[in-house]
């Protein structure tokens, strides 16, 4: 078990691409605690794994963000590991985005991934095994969805927050990187692959690889990245997008590639 006795915390994993990193993590032998802003999902999901722990938190707020942290220290010791997957989707045109959508978006996605990557990273150094941080990008922060401007601006400032903090912390034995997948084959994608042959076609036609990636394809990567096999990697974002970065080809279409939705996952 690559993940044995590590402690874990993991926002937005009451479904999802954080449900399926939180049930990986759990297979590697990691002690998880799952944060959402869905109690009574997360709290089911948290009830079928193994040294799991559930946290009803909202991210964006640095008091829940502290409660999460101090509640994974008393029940766990140590925090090991921390995922920052929770994030919102607000889609408007441009010319009538709200400041309140705006705000929200990078309250969640921006500054909650900081707040977290911060309050674990300071028990990690008191861990003299240190610790690693994954965060949540996507392939929008390269290319842009016309009407979902705060997202993708979120998700650029995650790769910064990515390669800033594990520079900042690398002499402290912290390491910080970063998952940035295409269209991933989510619930919500799912259904709407069945009753939209147009979003299909889109879907593929600007996917090299022709199909939608799964959640535990993505789950892998945050295994590889909370373990040791990844020791020399730092400050990286790793692009899970079946080619589409290279290809370069960008239908304009309201759908996120990555699981967000429009509460805190």
């Amino acid at each position: 078990m690559r993940l044995k006795d590590k402690v874990a915390v993991v926002t937005g994993a009451a479904r999802g691409i954080g449900l399926a990193i939180a049930k990986g993590f759990s297979q590697e032998g990691a002690h998880v605690v799952l944060a959402d802003t869905e109690a009574e999902t997360g709290k089911a999901a948290a009830g079928e794994l193994d040294n799991a722990l559930f946290v009803e938190t909202d991210i964006g707020y640095v008091d829940q963000v502290n409660n999460l942290t101090n509640e994974t220290m008393k029940n766990f010791g140590k925090i090991d590991i921390c995922v920052n997957n929770a994030g919102i989707l607000r889609v408007a045109d441009i010319l009538d985005y709200t400041e309140e959508d705006f705000d929200d978006v990078i309250r969640t996605n921006l500054k909650g991934a900081f707040l977290l990557s911060q309050a674990t990273a300071r028990e990690m150094v008191k861990n003299e095994s240190g610790g690693s941080i994954i965060n949540m990008s996507s392939v929008n922060a390269k290319v842009s969805i016309p009407n979902a401007v705060a997202y993708n601006v979120s998700k650029g400032g995650i790769n910064q927050l990515t390669t800033g903090m594990a520079v900042a912390l690398a002499q402290r034995n912290v390491r910080v990187n970063a998952i940035g997948p295409g269209t991933i084959m989510t619930d919500m994608l799912r259904e709407n692959l069945m009753v939209n042959e147009e979003v299909r076609k889109t879907i593929l036609s600007r996917t090299p690889l022709g199909r939608a990636g799964d959640v535990e394809e993505i789950a892998s990567i945050a295994i590889f990245l909370a373990s040791d096999e990844s020791s020399y990697i730092t400050g990286q974002c790793i692009y899970a997008d079946g080619g589409r970065l290279g290809l370069n080809y960008v239908v304009p279409v309201v759908e996120a590639d990555d699981e967000d939705n429009d509460e805190d996952e």
